[in-house]
């Protein structure tokens, strides 16, 4: 009687978060975290949880679709996995040359014009793997409806890092002037993959770090952070809306500071513009009701008589 009703009660969860959201991130990045937990959790090897988390990544994947994501970035596997133990390697690398050819193969890929790309130290990983992954890109290289970013063997410092080293080279070499290195310059410098900032990044399994992922288009841009305690193959869809929930919060919050900010600039201008008024009546549309409520009135107030 309880899983029926508890399955209600989640649908209509999930309806109401539905309902709540009024727009989603573009670029959404997660870390994968807690697939051995999972395992051991059911008494199972390590494998069956990161083939238990395989089925989790493929939900995501959906559920973007439904909401409009327009680019996923997945931390599958970090430059630290290296140091795992050789036989839990190779059943990961295994199962991670299976999974990049089936999604190459899949009819939902080429269906929704999914383009995967894989970022990262791609040359240390074993030949079978590098193959997986030349296929996957180039059975989906024409595709621009929706991104898949797959960070294999990616490091964040090591992506820096390189990019750094590289900058140097060219500056040294007088092919690049140090003055005119930007932030175009850089970029052009980072692991082929993300094409635009992130603006949440999602991590399961309970810790709350970020873990060297994606510090240039994530940090950079200021994304929104959320951690939750499921671990990746319990991961469900009210947990993906949640996160979603953060963003939008993070934003309006935003919105409203930026708001604050422009209305500060205006109350010191406005003995010098004429229109202010009407400035003001648009940063009230933009502020909680309260707040726009108390702008208006002094809006009203510093009118002058007729």
């Amino acid at each position: 009687m309880l899983s029926p009703l508890r399955s209600l009660a989640t649908d209509a969860y999930e309806r109401l978060l539905r309902w709540e959201l009024s727009g989603t991130p573009n670029h959404v990045a997660v870390i994968q975290d807690g697939n051995r937990r999972y395992a051991r959790s059911q008494g199972a090897d390590a494998t069956d949880g990161h083939r238990a988390g395989a089925q989790t990544t493929e939900d995501v994947l959906n559920w973007c679709d439904e909401l409009g994501i327009e680019e996923l970035t997945l931390y599958t596997f970090s430059t630290e996995n290296f140091d795992r133990p050789p036989e839990q390697l190779e059943e990961l690398f295994d199962l991670i040359e299976q999974k990049l050819r089936e999604f190459a193969d899949t009819d939902r890929v080429h269906d929704s014009g999914v383009c995967i790309r894989a970022i990262g130290e791609i040359d240390r990983l074993p030949e079978r793997v590098q193959d997986a992954v030349a296929y996957a890109e180039g059975r989906t290289r024409e595709y621009d409806q929706f991104t898949l970013n797959i960070a294999l063997a990616y490091g964040g410092r090591a992506e820096l890092l390189s990019a750094a080293r590289d900058i140097a080279t060219r500056v040294d070499a007088d092919e690049l002037d140090a003055d005119a290195v930007d932030v175009d310059t850089v970029e052009q410098c980072l692991y082929e993959g993300a094409t635009r900032d992130v603006d949440l990044i999602i991590r399961t399994g309970g810790d709350e770090r970020t873990s060297n992922f994606l510090p240039w288009h994530a940090n950079g841009n200021e994304a929104a952070v959320y951690f939750c305690a499921p671990y990746w193959p319990e991961f469900r869809k009210i947990d993906f809306l949640r996160a979603i929930r953060t963003y939008e919060s993070r934003e309006e919050s935003w919105r409203e500071t930026k708001t604050r900010r422009a209305l500060a600039l205006v109350r010191a201008l406005e003995n010098d513009r004429a229109d202010v008024g009407a400035v003001r009546e648009r940063l009230a549309e933009r502020l909680p009701s309260d707040e726009s409520g108390t702008l208006r009135e002094e809006t009203e107030f510093d009118q002058p008589a007729d």
